[in-house]
């Protein structure tokens, strides 16, 4: 009776197809990261241009001369009706 319920059973080698497949797609998900950061570093160290567009955007950086403001708008009367 032993022998029916070994780890080649039916049901294991089910969840086992089951785990390889969610596996599988797992791994070509973070290809396709893998893909799309390895193009994003070969943009960012080729091009000067989207370098420097990336350090502004990402850690707010800015060249000696220039200065930075901060706008930030107030909500009118209406759009805060409408968000209540």
């Amino acid at each position: 009776m032993d022998d029916f319920f070994d780890r080649n059973d039916l049901i294991s080698q089910y969840s086992y197809k089951q785990e390889l497949k969610e596996l599988q797609e797992e791994r070509k998900y973070y290809e396709a990261e893998i893909e799309k950061s390895t193009a994003k570093l070969k943009e960012l160290t080729s091009d000067p241009a989207t370098r420097e567009k990336f350090a502004r955007e990402q850690y707010k950086m800015k060249k000696a001369d220039e200065e930075i403001f901060v706008i930030i708008r107030e909500e009118s009367k209406e759009e805060s009706d409408k968000n209540s």
